[in-house]
């Protein structure tokens, strides 16, 4: 299960401390224009070691397309790349070989395979998702050719959140804090608080909230196929996320009069007048925006002492080392937006065989 898609498709490997993270891009429709640099734009944006905020492993991250490309469009053939690791220090994590980590995936990993990669989590690393990212970038530029646009942005760290709807607030400062929040003085109080936890060899969570505008009405599949369960699916498949909500979600304190989006003729265009169903009606897009939150946990590495087990079920008191974000989401950004992308293309193109021609 390292692919992802029905039509376009990703299939990702590598390990966090192995010689390299890539993947492989099936179904992608030729001639696609591929900016190089937009792609890079993408990667930088997750890697490590861009602020004092993030862990300090530094990787250029640089994509190098193997296949699926010629003459800067994708030809409709498999799109192959690698990134490779640069900047590993394995001997950091020597003293966990044997040791299940605290909320990591360590014991499950052995029980499952019965060997692990021990450094840096090895496949179950976040690094793996810098190949989502290419994916992402690549589905972006295709969903450029529809119109479809999609943001995302820190909502939430901690206790710090932003109140107001989100249209209320201005996209184009999400990237102007190192935090990507787009209210500045929630940002700066957001990134106090990283800075305190972070002193202290803590982590701590948030939310990242996504917007996708000018989806097409009709996507998505009936009953099993439903775009919000993909969405859904998509987002819990990033590490370290552990809730998914779309429209209004939980927020489930009020009477359907009151939540109805209401229809009507906007110039022959039909619209609805409010978007508590987040862009979303029957598993189906209705062409509104589309919206969703999504909930991650504080890093389960943390720089302070734990009590914890060897694979020998002796009990250990545990301190980790090595380079470790103290919240991932201001990385974590990115990768829903690409995760969001690669999901909105592929039942775009699933959309194709709904109607005769």
């Amino acid at each position: 299960m390292n692919t992802f898609g029905n039509i376009f498709r990703l299939t990702s490997y590598g390990e966090s401390h192995g010689a390299a993270i890539g993947g492989i891009i099936d179904g992608c429709p030729a001639g696609i224009t591929i900016d190089i640099g937009f792609i890079q734009s993408e990667l930088n944006r997750r890697k490590p070691g861009q602020s004092k905020i993030t862990t300090p492993r530094k990787e250029a991250d640089e994509v190098e397309f193997l296949s699926g490309i010629y003459e800067g469009q994708t030809t409709g053939t498999p799109i192959g790349f690698i990134i490779h690791n640069n900047n590993q220090h394995s001997s950091d994590y020597d003293n966990l070989k044997n040791v299940y980590r605290p909320s990591h995936a360590d014991y499950t990993y052995t029980q499952k395979y019965s060997i692990r990669d021990h450094r840096g989590g090895g496949r179950s690393s976040a690094r793996e998702t810098i190949a989502r990212c290419v994916g992402g970038a690549i589905a972006k530029l295709a969903l450029k050719q529809l119109n479809i646009e999609i943001t995302a942005y820190t909502s939430q760290v901690g206790h710090i959140k932003l109140e107001k709807p989100y249209t209320e607030y201005n996209s184009s400062l999400i990237e102007s804090t190192p935090v990507r929040c787009p209210d500045l003085e929630k940002s700066a109080e957001m990134i106090n608080l990283i800075e305190e936890v972070k002193s202290k060899g803590d982590t701590i969570g948030g939310v990242i909230s996504c917007v996708i505008k000018n989806t097409p009405v009709g996507l998505g599949e009936p009953v099993f196929g439903k775009l919000h369960a993909a969405l859904g699916s998509a987002m819990l498949s990033i590490n370290a996320v552990k809730g998914f909500e779309y429209g209004d979600g939980f927020d489930v304190n009020h009477r359907g009069s009151e939540v109805n989006d209401v229809f009507y003729n906007d110039n022959g265009t039909i619209k609805t007048r409010t978007n508590h169903s987040g862009g979303i009606q029957g598993g189906i897009s209705n062409g509104q925006d589309i919206y969703f939150r999504v909930a991650f946990k504080p890093v389960a590495t943390i720089l302070m002492h734990q009590d914890t087990i060897t694979g020998h079920g002796e009990q250990i008191d545990l301190k980790a080392r090595g380079r470790h974000d103290a919240c991932v989401l201001p990385r974590a950004v990115p990768i829903v937006e690409a995760m969001a992308a690669m999901t909105i293309l592929d039942y775009y193109l699933l959309s194709k065989k709904d109607k005769a021609f």
